[in-house]
This record gives C-alpha cells, structure tokens and sequence, in this order.
C-alpha cells in the first residue's frame, strides 16, 4: 500500500470504533501521541475506546490528506460526536462536539510508525460547558488554583465553620480530589449544613463547611466517606493536614441591593422591602 492508502486504513479504522484495527496499521514500536499523551501499542487502543466510551458516534471527517515522498502523510481533520457517556469526571450531557484538528503520520512501509496530532485541547471542554483556565501555579507568595461551591439552598445564619487542610503531592491530587467530592456530597444531603467549598492552590487542598450548629458538625462528620477519607490519610495518602472547627463572633447583617432604587438594604430589618417601596430580591445562602 502506499502511504496514503495505510493513512486511510488507519482513518477508517476509527471510524468503524475497531480497537483492534487502529492498532494493527502501527508498526509493533509505532507510536501515537497528541496533546493528551503518547501511547504504544495496544494503549493507542485503549485511548480510542475511552473516546467512543463518552461519544460512542464519534467519526472524523477526512478535509484533505497528502502525502510527501519520504512516507510522511498530514491529513486535516474534523472530529464529531454526542456526548452520552461520562468524560473526564463530567456527565452526561448529550451535547454535540466538533473538533477540527490535523495528524502529521509517518508511514514505514505498510504500516504506521508514528502519529502525531495537533489540536485545540480547549475546544471539547469547552463545547461540554466546562471552564478551562489558564494562570500560573504561582507567582511570589500568592498560588494560584480552582474552586467549588455547592449549596443546599438552606438561608439559616451559619453556627460554626469547619475547616481541613491537606497538603499533598502532585501524584495524590486526584484521588484526594475523588475523596473531596464524596464528601461534599453526602455533606450537602444532610440536615444542618449550608454550604460546602473546596479549593486547592499548588500542593495545598482547603475545605470550607457552614453548619447551622456545633451539634450539627459532631453529627455530621462521621459520615463513612469522611471515615474513608480519614483512613487513607492514615494509611499514606497526603504529607501533612489538620482539621479544626470555628464559631464565629459575630456575622454582620446580609445586604441585598434594591432592584428599583439600586440602594443596598439589610434585608432581614427591612423585612424584605425596601424604603422606596420595592420588594427586595430574595437574599442569597450565607455560604
């Protein structure tokens, strides 16, 4: 075959979702990489399988393909599909991906010795509705990283603040990560919680829960993903943490800004409407 007619076996075998096939046009050392890794062998297949796993209709639609006399084949690419199965931690969404690209693949005889493709990494997160941020880990003193709020809708005035750090190598960030949200879900669903927010900046992990009450926290924290939690940091996971728990001194009246009169107003003394006669928005959670 000539280099181009490997580059199409090769395009056609993802596009009849054949594992086995995209494998078997790479020579036995071929190798394919792109901005999400390399992968040898029959890792190139268990990439493309995770793919079809969350766009099972994926397909790629050949723009143009040419090949030079050294064996080096560049096709332009688009890359389509309904997103109805969990990717990267997301559910699904049933929304619809278009991702053009293009692969630069080295033909050795009939058989494929390298691919190497180019595109947008931003572009699927994005069409899914996820956030891509682009800052520094740090810059001086100040660390820079991601945060999660989940609320359970109760408006009760917070009673205590229960605060964990964890400090924690690069290689342990997602499974603490996993542990993290098990926890805020079963906090979430329980009686006596406002809200829950986690952080993580650099090697530092922080969650931040609003209780209506000290009884509450005692309840509530033995919650058996929280005892799971507590044993793998026993066991290994993490380098350092603490727990602690706070009864603030004081929390100043919530203000809402008037819809009509554009004036901020204690929504609590006011009684949920303003001087000018206007009903106030209703006030957000405390946390």
């Amino acid at each position: 075959m000539s280099a181009l007619e490997v580059a199409h076996e090769y395009f056609a075998a993802w596009n009849a979702r054949d594992a086995a096939r995209i494998v078997a046009t790479f020579t036995p050392d071929g190798v394919y990489q792109d901005p999400n890794g390399e992968f040898r062998g029959n890792a190139i297949g268990a990439y493309a399988e995770g793919l079809w796993h969350a766009f099972p209709d994926l397909s790629f639609e050949i723009v143009s393909a040419a090949a030079t006399d050294d064996g080096l084949v560049v096709g332009q690419w688009r890359m389509t599909g309904t997103h109805t199965g969990p990717f990267q931690g997301l559910p699904p969404s049933g929304a619809r991906i278009s991702l053009p690209g293009a692969d630069f693949i080295r033909v050795a005889g009939d058989r494929i010795a390298s691919v190497t493709g180019y595109f947008d990494s931003r572009v699927i997160p994005e069409q899914l509705g996820l956030q891509v941020l682009v800052q520094p880990k740090r810059v001086g003193p100040f660390a820079f990283g991601y945060s999660v709020f989940a609320q359970t809708g109760n408006k009760a005035r917070p009673g205590a603040f229960s605060i964990t750090t964890i400090w924690n190598a690069d290689s342990a960030t997602n499974e603490i990560r996993d542990l993290s949200r098990d926890i805020a879900r079963e906090l979430i669903a329980s009686d006596g919680v406002i809200g829950v927010g986690l952080a993580r900046a650099g090697e530092r992990g922080v969650t931040v829960t609003a209780w209506e009450s000290l009884d509450d926290v005692r309840r509530v924290m033995h919650s058996p993903s929280h005892g799971k939690a507590m044993q793998r940091f026993w066991d290994e996971l993490g380098d350092a943490a603490y727990t602690s728990v706070w009864v603030p001194e004081r929390i100043n009246a919530l203000w809402v800004r008037c819809a009509e009169c554009r004036k901020m107003v204690d929504h609590e003394k006011a009684g949920g409407v303003c001087a000018c006669g206007a009903n106030l928005p209703d006030p957000p959670p405390y946390f």
